[in-house]
C-alpha cells in the first residue's frame, strides 16, 4: 500500500522531471504469468502511457492494483531520469571531444610528425629519375 508521504514524493519527483497526471494515459488490464486464477481474473496490471513522449509502461509487481499504480509511476519517473542522465552524458561526451580535437599538439609531438615527413620526402626524392649532369 502506498503511504500518504510515499503519494507526496512521488508528486514531488514526478513535477521535478515535469510529468503532470494530465499527460498520462493510465489503463487497467488483465495481468498475465504465474498466479493462477486470481491474476488471470482481475485488472490488476497497470499500463501507462505518457502522451507527449510516447513513454510507455506496464506494472503488475503486486496483486494491489493500488500498488501496481505507484510504482508505475515510479518506473516511469527513474525512466525519465535515465533518459535525461543519457542526455547529459551524451553532450558532456561531446563537449570533451570537440575539446580533444581543438586541442594543440605538444612539441614532441610536432617534432615527430616533422622527422616523419622529412623522412618521407627524402623517399620520394630518391624516387626522381637521375639527370645526365655528368
Amino acid at each position: 500500500m502506498s503511504t500518504p508521504d510515499k503519494q507526496a514524493d512521488l508528486e514531488v519527483r514526478m513535477a521535478a522531471l515535469g510529468i503532470e497526471e494530465e499527460d498520462l494515459h493510465e489503463s487497467f488490464i488483465l495481468g498475465s504469468g504465474s498466479g493462477g486464477q486470481k491474476i488471470n481474473k482481475t485488472n490488476s496490471c497497470v499500463f501507462l502511457k505518457h502522451i507527449p513522449s510516447g513513454l510507455q509502461v506496464k506494472c503488475q509487481e503486486s496483486r494491489s492494483r493500488e500498488a501496481n499504480r505507484q510504482l508505475a509511476r515510479e518506473l516511469l519517473c527513474d525512466a525519465f531520469e535515465g533518459i535525461k542522465r543519457d542526455k547529459a552524458t551524451a553532450q558532456k561526451q561531446a563537449i570533451e571531444k570537440n575539446r580533444r580535437r581543438n586541442r594543440q599538439r605538444s612539441r614532441r609531438s610536432k617534432q615527430r610528425s616533422v622527422a616523419e615527413k622529412r623522412q618521407l620526402s627524402e623517399k620520394k626524392a630518391m624516387r626522381k629519375s637521375p639527370t645526365g649532369d655528368d
